[in-house]
């Protein structure tokens, strides 16, 4: 007679002969499983509802921000920006002196989620929360701050620019995807005359002309307007798995090819060179982009000294340094470099995006 097999005095169960775990011990493990899943979920959810709430207090050493009057026609010089400081006047846009970037900010009580300005005129760039979806629009603003007029905004806001003179306004939404890194999103751009109000709703239906000859293409990009004046502008186009430098012709509604590889263009002050991102070879697909400048009379390029990855249209704070945005511990944060490729970069602001100087 057959010995009756030994049982584990730690298991209520025996172990099967072909070492397989009882099913016993099988739902225990998953309703384990299940419970610590949820825990990690709930405690996720929780974190995310109190930073959320903590967003609505100021944060301990922040800049000190407090509501105020704010005019794009300023007395002095002044760094208009989007304000990303925790407390009750996040992403207003705030005002600060030019000297003195990290002091006390005046907000304005109108929130972008992409702003710039100049000679008294502002592109606001807004979002509208639905129940189910977000819908988008772009403000024309005076030098008070107020709406005069608005333009529907087809997708998501990435870029915003005025032209000197305060009579263009651009914009670029993503349509969809949500990141330049790939290849798989389209974008709108948009250019309005504030003087007559004409809408140029779509820059891909301009006409691309590469070596003097139109190019024939379903897959034109276009984004990242930067202005030369009241008629002429830079961009990014995008075709055939390459993005080149193109200068706009708002009255021939043209856009012509210079250079290869350079993305969110922002022209100098003098209206000599363009700052810009470069997808540089060997760096992570996913933050491609460096900063560089490329000078319009001979082409030539020039790496800055910022080697971390920049996905920003730069602007040049004076005809010698250019300002972006990095990543920061409250969403973003903005730095500094010498647009000669010499020097060092350094932060300027903290908790802040979409710069503007005026004045």
């Amino acid at each position: 007679m057959t010995a009756p097999a030994a049982v584990d005095p730690d298991s209520a169960t025996p172990e099967p002969p072909d070492g397989r775990a009882p099913v016993g011990r099988k739902l225990l493990v998953l309703a384990v499983a299940v419970l610590v899943l949820a825990g990690v979920g709930t405690a996720a959810v929780r974190y995310a509802a109190d930073r959320s709430d903590r967003r609505d207090q100021e944060q301990a050493g922040g800049p000190p921000v407090r509501e105020g009057a704010v005019t794009l026609d300023p007395t002095g010089r002044q760094l208009l920006l989007r304000n990303l400081a925790w407390g009750p006047h996040r992403d207003e846009v705030a005002a600060v002196p030019a000297d003195r970037p990290d002091g006390p900010r005046t907000a304005s009580g109108v929130k972008c989620l992409r702003f710039h300005a100049a000679a008294g005129t502002g592109i606001c760039l807004q979002a509208e929360r639905g129940a189910l979806d977000d819908t988008y629009h772009a403000s024309v603003l005076d030098s008070s701050l107020h709406e005069v007029k608005r333009f529907p905004a087809p997708g998501i806001p990435t870029r915003a620019r005025v032209s000197p003179s305060g009579h263009l306004v651009g914009w670029t939404v993503f349509v969809s995807g949500d990141s330049y890194a790939g290849t798989d999103f389209s974008t709108r751009t948009a250019i309005v005359d504030t003087r007559t109000w004409r809408f140029y709703d779509n820059l891909e239906t301009f006409e691309v002309l590469r070596d003097g000859r139109p190019v024939k293409a379903s897959d034109v990009n276009v984004w990242g307007v930067t202005f030369a004046d009241d008629n002429r502008f830079y961009a990014t186009v995008a075709t055939g798995g390459q993005t080149y430098l193109v200068q706009g012709d708002l009255a021939a509604r043209t856009l012509t090819t210079l250079h290869q590889n350079v993305e969110c263009p922002s022209l100098s002050p003098d209206g000599t060179r363009v700052a810009y991102k470069k997808r540089v070879a060997g760096a992570d697909p996913a933050a491609p982009w460096r900063l560089y400048v490329l000078d319009l009379a001979t082409m030539t390029e020039t790496a800055t000294a910022e080697q971390r990855n920049i996905d920003d249209q730069a602007l040049w704070s004076d005809a010698h340094t250019l300002l972006y945005s990095l990543p920061g511990d409250y969403g973003s944060d903005l730095w500094t470099v010498p647009a000669d490729g010499t020097g060092a970069p350094a932060v300027l602001v903290r908790s802040a995006v979409a710069p503007a100087y005026l004045g």
